[in-house]
């Protein structure tokens, strides 16, 4: 919207100027000479001019579109390139016609071009004319076009000094790293996870997230930053379950290519973070940073610890809790006694079958009756909770974790948060 603000008015602009130039007859002179030059390619030595109207059309064609070009495109060689192409246009045109005998003159045309490409010239170097070139550096194809265009109509500083903001981390990591590195050439490896990694990133992409990092291991989307969002929290959970389908199916296709699959963990948090442009002059990059960006690395690194595919944070759950099934997976203790609860995202609001709905039920019972350390009736609601033929290795986990527990093999107080840190 920005920018089509400033062609209409640069174009309005160039539009008016070539009409008081015509009104007030400073075009006919160079109309004239230009008629009496082309007559002589006309059959018969002369030439009939058309109704005035058709140069006012050229013209007002000419403002805007030149005036959309240079307001719009990033290098000056670019629009001194494409202007001079027009204006070759424009007296081509002329001379075609002039060979059937018609005159149109080029001069209003031209002259729309070439007030267009000054007037845009001196926008794209004010600082509202640049902010596309700047955010485009900036953040690349990291937004959606969607995000990149309500990013360049906002008006949120081009600095990014700093702010502190709500929103949410997705952290997507593959587990099986040594197993593929064993298992794989290194061009199949690197096919392999490249072939993972744009596939995880396009869509989270275009799901409206921020891709913050991507590499050879992990990537990280930020919802939320740098446009501020409320659903931040449920937009990452529908967007993790999402990718999640996406992924087993992307399984499908490594298991035929290379007979091995990817073991990924999706680790999700909300809370305060700084949303920043961080870096420097060799390197930078919109980026955030704060407790909740590296607790979200850390709930990914143990979803595989507790066998579960996507893990979300206690914030998460209390934005997102009424838009996802979930379960509960763990009650840890902060390092002032707080307590912070872990939840396993399974499937959108009613999105579980009958027979899974029933399961997470008496999983939630057994958890409820594990935290109150009743270890017989814990077991019996977990037993209940397996589906047959179904695995469920977060389900596996927390039993074995009870047997333990019943044969007093450790305590089971709820563990610092900080622990989370060791679990790889």
């Amino acid at each position: 919207m920005r920018y089509l603000k400033a062609t209409l008015i640069i174009g309005a602009v160039s539009a008016l100027a070539v009409l008081v130039l015509g009104v007030t007859g400073w075009l006919r002179t160079a109309d004239a000479m230009l008629a009496a030059g082309l007559a002589r390619v006309a059959p018969g030595g002369a030439v009939h001019a058309v109704a005035p109207f058709t140069a006012g059309l050229a013209a007002l064609i000419a403002a805007f579109g030149f005036a959309w070009t240079t307001v719009d495109l990033p290098r000056a060689a670019g629009k001194f390139g494409l202007a001079l192409a027009g204006v070759a246009l424009w007296f081509t045109g002329a001379l075609v016609l002039a060979l059937y005998g018609v005159f149109v003159s080029p001069v209003p045309a031209v002259l729309a071009t070439g007030i267009s490409l000054v007037l845009g010239s001196f926008y794209g170097r004010s600082k509202s004319g640049a902010r596309k070139q700047v955010l485009q550096r900036l953040f690349g194809q990291r937004l959606s076009r969607r995000q990149f265009g309500q990013l360049v109509d906002a008006q949120v500083p081009l600095s990014f000094p700093g702010q502190e903001t709500q929103a949410t981390v997705v952290v997507c990591e593959v587990h099986n790293h040594v197993e593929l590195l064993a298992a794989l050439e290194p061009a199949d490896y690197v096919a392999m996870t490249n072939l993972y990694l744009k596939t995880a990133s396009d869509y989270l992409v275009e799901a409206g997230g921020y891709l913050d990092e991507c590499g050879g291991e992990s990537l990280r989307v930020v919802f939320g930053a740098p446009l501020a969002r409320e659903d931040h929290a449920i937009a990452a959970c529908r967007a993790a379950l999402e990718l999640a389908s996406r992924v087993e199916a992307l399984n499908k296709e490594c298991d035929a290519r290379w007979n091995q699959r990817l073991d990924f963990r999706v680790g999700i948090n909300s809370g305060p973070m700084i949303a920043a442009a961080y870096g420097g002059t060799r390197l930078g990059s919109f980026s955030v940073a704060g407790p909740a960006v590296e607790f979200a690395r850390r709930l990914c690194a143990a979803g595989a610890n507790y066998g579960v595919r996507i893990l979300i944070g206690p914030e998460t759950y209390r934005t997102a809790q009424e838009t996802v099934e979930s379960r509960p997976i763990d009650l840890l203790r902060r390092a002032d006694g707080t307590k912070v609860e872990l939840h396993e995202v399974m499937a959108p609001k009613h999105g579980l079958s009958p027979e899974r709905a029933r399961s997470r039920d008496h999983f939630w019972r057994g958890v409820i009756y594990f935290r109150e350390r009743r270890w017989d009736l814990a077991i019996e609601e977990f037993t209940k909770a397996r589906v047959p033929g179904l695995p469920d290795p977060g389900l596996d986990t927390i039993v074995l974790r009870t047997e333990r527990a019943r044969r007093g093999e450790h305590p089971q107080e709820p563990v610092p948060v900080a622990a989370l840190a060791e679990i790889h």
